[in-house]
């Protein structure tokens, strides 16, 4: 991130930068393929006494930002995140630690002190099988019965579900939204893996077969939670493009380099107009994603009128620009750029899943075209 950053921040990210380089180098990347959950407890627990779980958090609540800004100060740690494609829940338990923040009162306390100190997982169930993926109508159903609330539906793709002890249920009573905090092993609950292409993250598809909970399991309020849900998917989309953002910086300084190192005929890469060309192009859609990124990131912490329009705009621009920046930064690296043994490919599985989360380009798009319409109807 290309923010102004004051002293605090700065050595915030350093510490995060130092962590990660010490902790999950590509070689520890590598190896974690094949580990279940794509990371260990303990790295985890590390990274929330740095203060990676907590920042979205009240103070009266266990929390507290370094700047003032928690969300800016939090995609400082996800823009290192995404430069070395490092692992963790970082965007879905960020959500979830907000969302119970929020809420007031003691009735989700323990779980989000679990959460702030990195002892346990929770999660955020949002999107759902076609035809309601990414950016579709929630459909899981949410209804009071009695005393109690049930839970029935499907949702994908869930982020570490298998290793989550709370789950965030975004669901649909009625006309509107409601949110439920599920234990991950209540009665009904079924989590199946999915494939995923990133090296380190694991989601799943959960099945809510009549989940009763009591009613003190809602988050907000029955039927109320759609200003909360929209905050919770500008929060996501953030941290996302933060990570993108991050990805795409990491690769083009490593093409850059190799350009400079690598001769052809004779004369370094970086020397041929033909490629100057590209890393001009490359350069500008660097710039600018950071520039969306950062602008969007002010505008959520903000609560600005503009907040939705830019996160959907930054989420848009990086997911289309960063496909395109790494894709050139694979070519460019040649033959050796395809490889597994090089590094490029995790941060090019890393951008493609961020692409895909919580809404790809093209649905941002039309977001964005519904945003508009909808304030000029109401103008």
């Amino acid at each position: 991130m290309q923010l102004q950053l004051n002293s605090d921040q700065e050595l915030f990210r350093e510490t995060t930068a130092k962590f990660l380089d010490d902790h999950v180098p590509p070689s520890e990347i590598r190896r974690l393929r094949d580990d279940p959950a794509g990371f260990e407890p303990s790295y985890w627990r590390r990274g929330a006494e740095l203060g990676w779980t907590s920042l979205l958090v009240a103070e009266g609540r266990g929390g507290g930002s370094i700047s003032g800004h928690g969300l800016l100060d939090l995609a400082l740690v996800a823009n290192e995140l995404g430069r070395r494609a490092a692992p963790g829940p970082l965007v879905a338990t960020n959500v979830v630690a907000a969302a119970l923040s929020a809420d007031g009162g003691d009735a989700h306390a323990d779980a989000l002190a679990g959460v702030i100190a990195g002892d346990s997982i929770a999660t955020w169930c949002f999107g759902e099988p076609r035809p309601n993926d990414r950016l579709g109508a929630v459909a899981l159903d949410v209804r009071r019965e009695g005393g109690d609330v049930v839970v029935s539906g499907v949702k994908r793709p869930v982020e570490s579900a298998a290793q989550a002890t709370h789950l965030l249920v975004t669901g649909r009573t009625g006309s509107g939204l409601t949110q439920v905090l599920v234990p991950a092993d209540s009665p009904g609950v079924s989590i199946e893996p999915m494939h995923g292409v990133d090296l380190t993250r694991r989601f799943a598809v959960v099945a809510f077969d009549r989940v009763r909970l009591p009613a003190g399991a809602v988050v907000g309020e029955v039927g109320r939670a759609g200003e909360r849900v929209e905050r919770q998917l500008r929060i996501a989309l953030v941290l996302l493009c933060a990570e993108s953002v991050g990805a795409m910086q990491s690769a083009f300084d490593r093409t850059v380099a190799w350009a400079f190192d690598r001769y052809s005929f004779g004369r370094p890469l970086a020397s041929y107009q033909a490629l100057k060309h590209r890393f001009a192009d490359m350069k500008a859609w660097l710039e600018a994603s950071h520039a969306v990124s950062d602008a969007a990131a002010a505008a959520v912490d903000a609560a600005s009128a503009e907040a939705s329009e830019l996160a959907s705009a930054a989420k848009a621009y990086v997911g289309d620009y960063g496909a395109e920046l790494l894709q050139d930064c694979v070519q460019l690296h040649g033959g050796i750029g395809v490889t597994f043994e090089h590094d490029l490919h995790l941060l090019l599985r890393r951008l493609t899943s961020n692409r895909a989360l919580y809404g790809t380009p093209a649905e941002h798009r039309r977001r964005i075209a519904d945003l508009v319409e909808a304030r000029g109807a109401a103008a």
